[in-house]
């Protein structure tokens, strides 16, 4: 498959979630802007990956960018920012959502464990409540020191 090709949309992401459950895999859910990819990012999505068999990526769109982290982002669009999580071997499938939270998509896609990065205390975790009634769990990835997407945007921009 293209990696392109993983660029889903929620219908064939429903089907896709589905057929892997009815095949006993175990099903990662994270989400976020990823604007800007940096090696922060590549370390929390592989030990996502290292979570389950199937990793599903929820990306912010433009307007919830903007609404989330203000007017100067996001720095890359979207459909860019999904292409380049696709090409990362750790990552499955990815579908853009457009609402400012993923829990539409955690709903969908109903998984078995639920990643956030160390920067999220559990109790603020959309979805949470949702997966752990499902029996899940909840995994928080330490933050990668010294690796910061606003940081990072705010060093170019002084550059």
């Amino acid at each position: 498959m293209r990696y392109e090709e993983k660029v889903v949309n929620r219908e064939r992401l429903a089907v896709i979630a589905a057929d892997a459950r009815r095949a006993g895999k175990r099903i990662v859910f994270t989400n976020g802007c990823f604007d800007l990819l940096h090696v922060g990012h590549v370390r929390y999505l592989a030990a996502a990956r290292a979570a389950g068999d199937l990793l599903i990526v929820g990306v912010n769109d433009d307007a919830s960018v903007r609404r989330l982290k203000g007017p100067g982002r996001p720095l890359v669009a979207a459909a860019a920012r999904a292409e380049v999580l696709a090409a990362l071997a750790a990552v499955d499938w990815i579908s853009v959502f457009d609402e400012d939270t993923p829990e539409a998509l955690i709903r969908l896609v109903e998984p078995d464990v639920l990643v956030k990065g160390g920067d999220w205390a559990p109790a603020r975790v959309v979805g949470r409540d949702i997966v752990e009634a499902r029996g899940g769990r909840l995994l928080i990835v330490p933050v990668a020191e010294g690796f910061s997407t606003s940081a990072l945007a705010a060093r170019i921009r002084e550059t």
